[in-house]
């Protein structure tokens, strides 16, 4: 049997990984309190679950609902954008959903890059963006993310050799791992940059409705010009509590859509035609309740800011995300203090360089996990 080079040079996904160390320990008998993956703990509410068990019982949803989403789904979507952030889209041209948005950032590799192209992907980042250029058969060029700058990249540091073989850019903000916020004004340069030198930029905005304390995240394309060179990602697995039912969507530059499409319509066959129902129902129906969900977040950030130092540990406040990032002690390696911490407490956290290299010395903290778990991990870790 010959396995094809891509796999081989393909590290594992990280996060699958994490999940077996984590099913080990727990198949030991450990208490095993996993703050390690952002999926959230809370279901959507009753009425997008009725919409769901309502469609599924009607025989006419079970077939083939589609390549390019619903007419209902994709109107939901513009209607959704038209009222959060102010943007006109044409469902027809402008709107893609997708199987979640995970497969919409791997296939845009599929679809911008070729070998011998380069991906500009920020580190720590997402991993899906630098793995979607392996597969592809690119590379990727990182950007590194610092604290000094707000885990902003400098575009201009790229090297004009890299900018010249550049075909597709990553931003994503709210920021996973670090929970960075990017001002309008960062965001307007980044798509200056994207239409200076004919770069795709493919935008992760999959936090924009998990913020904190009045901040309301943005999307890229109510940037001027934003529509000649962005591709928005978004999903409905943070904003409504629907991971595992996988939807998302990619809305932004009609050409790159259609290119994403035909790799898409290439791979899959669609959405259960129940699941898009119910997401329509998400995005049209009652707003209010995510305001409340919001705020049992953000009191779970607060309870793991709290315990932070006592564990020897530190992190700026994160406006955004599902995600605390702390820092290690000056010197401590965060991977072997995380498997250390697995060991004898019970707590997994997720070092840092599981999204780069740049993520040394930090730990992401998941607060997808009630109060009081959260709040007996800061026990176990302060008695390390």
């Amino acid at each position: 049997m010959r396995i094809a080079d891509r796999v081989a040079t393909l590290p594992p996904y990280v996060f699958a990984t994490i999940e077996q160390r984590i099913a080990a320990a727990r198949a030991s008998g450990v208490d095993v309190i996993s703050l390690g993956v952002g999926s959230p703990d809370l279901p959507p509410p009753p009425h997008i679950i009725d919409a769901l068990c309502a469609a599924a019982s009607r025989p006419d949803t079970h077939g083939y609902a589609g390549y390019f989403g619903t007419p209902a789904l994709r109107g939901a979507i513009a209607t959704y954008y038209a009222r959060r952030f102010g943007v006109s889209l044409d469902p027809e041209r402008e709107i893609l959903p997708l199987l979640g948005s995970k497969e919409g950032l791997a296939n845009m590799a599929l679809a911008f890059v070729d070998p011998g192209d380069v991906v500009l992907a920020p580190d720590p980042g997402y991993p899906t963006y630098r793995m979607g250029a392996i597969m592809a058969g690119g590379a990727y060029h990182p950007l590194p993310l610092r604290a000094e700058r707000g885990y902003l990249p400098v575009l201009d540091a790229v090297p004009g050799d890299v900018t010249k073989r550049a075909t597709l850019l990553w931003l994503n903000y709210p920021n996973n791992p670090t929970g960075a916020c990017a001002s309008r004004e960062f965001l307007a340069e980044a798509v200056a940059y994207c239409r200076e030198h004919d770069i795709v930029l493919g935008y992760d905005n999959a936090y924009c409705d998990v913020t904190y304390e009045g901040y309301v995240a943005p999307s890229i394309l109510e940037v001027p010009g934003a529509s000649e060179v962005a591709v928005e990602f978004n999903s409905l697995s943070k904003t409504y509590n629907m991971a595992g039912w996988r939807v998302g969507m990619a809305v932004g530059n009609a050409q790159a859509l259609r290119a994403l499409a035909t790799i898409k319509t290439n791979v899959d066959s669609g959405m259960f035609r129940a699941v898009q129902d119910a997401a329509a129902t998400a995005l049209l129906g009652d707003q209010d309740w995510l305001a409340e969900r919001n705020r049992t977040y953000e009191r779970r950030r607060d309870a793991v800011l709290e315990w932070l130092p006592a564990a020897g540990l530190a992190a700026d406040k994160p406006l955004g995300g599902l995600y605390v990032w702390a820092r290690t002690p000056a010197g401590v390696d965060a991977e072997a203090w995380a498997i250390s911490a697995l060991e004898r407490t019970g707590v997994w956290l997720t070092p840092g360089t599981a999204f780069g290299p740049h993520g040394a010395g930090h730990l992401r903290i998941s607060i997808c996990v009630p109060e009081e778990r959260l709040r007996e991990a800061g026990k176990r870790l302060s008695a390390l």
